[in-house]
């Protein structure tokens, strides 16, 4: 009997944030139009019980009927963000051999607060590129069912990769190791197609698969190829057969070559990348991504020491970060598609919104940034028809922001208000 009444006080603290959009209008003092380019003036955007946009209208000369529910929001609106890496299960101020200290259910649990906290500073769309325990797929079920209150997730699952490997436990000695190997992890070709199979059974709608070393791993560097081309062709292979898109954690200009020939999708960090991987992913004939996360480094270098972070990864971490934020500039101005990436959980989920002012700082104008965590970033999901634009039949997720981003895109990184699928979920509207 207490645990029903528990469950009936959690649902009704979670119900404005949570059930069904009825039909309204979000207005603002003008909106950013990603498809276009434009600013627009005094937008009227209608929202279907839905949760999807019916119409866009010019809110001066526009009426509704009084059973239209009106979010007045001042600034600018632009569509929900889109976050291609992020680690909800992650946090940030837990680095090192200090994960030990609490049970593996801790990590499941901190996903709730950083979904939440993700989605109050704008990301009204994640990609979790491996979690463990299956906590993205988790905290995924419970947000669509109206459990918890947070961004769109596209899980991940485990992450593949090779024995040793970035993506494999590397912080414990054999005798605190198990018997078997862990979760995402394969040699070969065909255990690695395998691995695709089960995170899908189990799931993940993006394969994640770690091509080099890493920053935060042990025993790794990031330059260093851990997967064969064949094996990275065969786990893109096996998830195009299933419709899956995929991730590949890639510094390494070796590893970022055989990625993209082998026909990953989107390539992660892309630190140390060579003109060569430059120019392969941009002349790709199926589209290429670099999804480059230029700005947690200065979270890191600041903080991570006092979070347990070790000092060999500082130092790997000091290592490739200018290196990371000059190929920036020069996969932009080569043509790669860029989508945005933070990487979340290496640094506090909320401060996400950061990296848009560092990007516009290494080459892009502010509206190729915000298009990077919009409009390209939902093309790189496959998820044009659902995200990434303020248009009739997406959702309507929106970002309200003080001021013109497409003058200062530091703004970005404090929305005044979010509305997620016609639901405002931060912020309060203006009495009208």
């Amino acid at each position: 009997m207490a645990m029903a009444r528990v469950a009936m006080m959690a649902a009704a603290l979670l119900a404005p944030a949570t059930a069904q959009a009825e039909k309204v209008v979000v207005t603002a003092d003008r909106m950013v139009d990603v498809l276009t380019g434009k600013m627009v003036e005094s937008p009227a955007v209608f929202i279907g019980d839905d949760g999807r946009i019916t119409a866009i209208a010019d809110a001066r000369t526009v009426r509704w009927s009084s059973d239209v529910r009106h979010i007045a929001l001042s600034g600018t609106l632009l569509p929900g963000f889109i976050d291609m890496h992020v680690h909800l299960d992650s946090p940030a101020d837990i680095g090192g051999y200090r994960g030990l200290e609490f049970t593996d259910s801790f990590f499941g649990m901190t996903a709730v607060g950083n979904g939440r906290a993700m989605l109050d500073a704008g990301f009204t769309t994640v990609r979790n590129v491996g979690s463990g325990n299956r906590n993205d797929v988790g905290l995924r079920q419970a947000i669509d069912n109206g459990y918890a209150v947070g961004p769109r997730i596209v899980p991940g699952g485990f992450s593949l990769g090779a024995t040793g490997g970035h993506c494999d436990s590397t912080f414990l000695p054999p005798s605190l190791e198990k018997a078997r190997k862990e979760e995402g992890i394969g040699d070969g070709p065909e255990e690695l197609r395998h691995q695709v199979r089960r995170q899908r059974k189990f799931g993940a709608e993006v394969i994640k698969v770690c091509a080099t070393g890493g920053v935060f791993s042990r025993n790794t560097e990031p330059g260093q190829p851990q997967l064969s081309e064949s094996e990275l062709r065969a786990i893109a292979e096996e998830a195009n057969q299933w419709g899956l898109r995929t991730a590949a954690h890639a510094h390494g200009a070796e590893g970022i070559k055989r990625a993209v020939r082998a026909g990953i999708d989107t390539i992660e960090h892309a630190s140390l990348a060579d003109a060569e991987a430059i120019r392969l992913c941009a002349q790709r004939t199926r589209p290429c991504y670099f999804s480059m996360d230029i700005y947690n480094t200065d979270y890191t270098q600041a903080e991570g020491r006092k979070n347990g972070v070790l000092e060999d990864n500082l130092r790997k971490d000091r290592e490739v970060g200018d290196i990371q934020r000059e190929n920036f500039r020069k996969a932009h101005q080569a043509g790669v598609r860029m989508v945005f990436g933070s990487d979340a959980g290496v640094m506090p989920h909320g401060l996400a919104g950061r990296q848009f002012a560092v990007m516009v700082r290494y080459g892009m104008t502010p509206l190729q940034a915000i298009q990077a965590a919009t409009r390209t970033a939902a093309e790189a999901l496959g998820r044009e028809k659902d995200v990434g634009a303020i248009a009739v039949g997406r959702f309507g997720d929106l970002v309200a922001v003080a001021g013109d981003p497409l003058r200062d895109p530091s703004v970005l990184a404090s929305p005044q208000a979010v509305v997620k699928g016609g639901v405002l979920v931060r912020g309060v509207a203006a009495p009208r």
